[in-house]
């Protein structure tokens, strides 16, 4: 049965499962409430592409001219920090991680997610029950979603790194003598570089980890302050007239927070991607 409750419950770690009847063995046990929220997103960033390029014109109208607005300036960012040889092969990646979480956590703002679901969570605020299993759950607050995303690029960053400059130099720039040193003083210092590459791989294999754990953090986190500004004025044991009131104005300049962190995530995420693309496919000859 379809519960609709106003207020949203904290967000638990676990994503649940939308068709799941604790058997584990139905078909759709695999769809969650973020996976769902992941699918409209999608679907959205989609129409709103297609609607302003749909009749593409030499003066563009409004929703072509924002849209190319936003195509431009991103083009323009990441071609600062990957390079022009690599802009090209690596912008629609780039971009499209951008817009995607941006709108997957200003998605997480709007009514209804988190508290339209099934089931009762007792005990309610001011006697509104709290949904038990949200219908839907900010996609960016799941871990598999940005881990995922995370190890996608991973995979794509290892491909462009060794195609752009070829696996010995990818090793020599991972293991190599560094600050142009040779002879006997170059030899001596092979092991202490090669202890650094060292350093570096393990670097390189926890940046999906850091990459996933710092957007779901900064969502999941952000999310249960908003449930607890909400619920303030019940915490603190005021009157029900007045925990009303709280729980409408308090989380207000928070929703503005949430707002910015939103666009501060997404733009962390896609730059970041950015600098490792960049630190390992920029040539000899650029860098001097």
């Amino acid at each position: 049965m379809l519960f609709i409750s106003f207020l949203a419950s904290g967000l638990t770690l676990h994503a649940p499962s939308l068709f799941d009847d604790g058997s584990g063995e139905t078909f759709f046990a695999w769809l969650t409430n973020s996976i769902l929220v992941s699918f409209l997103v999608s679907l959205f960033v989609i129409w709103v592409c297609r609607r302003a390029t749909r009749n593409m014109t030499i003066i563009p109208n409004q929703k072509q001219n924002a849209f190319e607005a936003v195509v431009q300036t991103l083009y323009d960012m990441m071609e600062e920090i990957v390079g022009r040889h690599m802009i090209g092969r690596t912008f629609a990646l780039l971009a499209t991680l951008f817009v995607f979480i941006l709108a997957s956590n200003w998605f997480s703002l709007l009514p209804g997610v988190g508290s339209i679901g099934w089931g009762v969570k007792e005990p309610g605020f001011l006697n509104v029950p709290e949904v038990a299993t949200p219908l839907l759950r900010p996609t960016t607050a799941d871990l598999n979603m940005t881990l995922g995303m995370a190890a996608v690029f991973m995979v794509l960053w290892l491909y462009w790194s060794l195609s752009e400059v070829g696996p010995r130099k990818f090793l020599n720039h991972t293991f190599g003598v560094k600050g142009g040193l040779k002879g006997a003083m170059g030899v001596a210092m092979i092991p202490v570089f090669f202890f650094v590459g060292l350093i570096e791989v393990v670097s390189i294999c926890f940046r999906p980890v850091s990459l996933s754990l710092r957007l779901f953090g900064n969502i999941f986190a952000g999310e249960n302050l908003l449930t607890t500004m909400i619920t303030l004025g019940k915490t603190l044991g005021l009157p029900a007239w007045m925990a009303y009131i709280l729980s409408v104005s308090i989380p207000i300049p928070f929703y503005f927070l949430e707002l910015l962190v939103g666009l501060l995530q997404a733009t962390v995420f896609m730059l970041l991607c950015a600098v490792y693309i960049q630190l390992e496919t920029t040539h000899e000859e650029e860098e001097h």
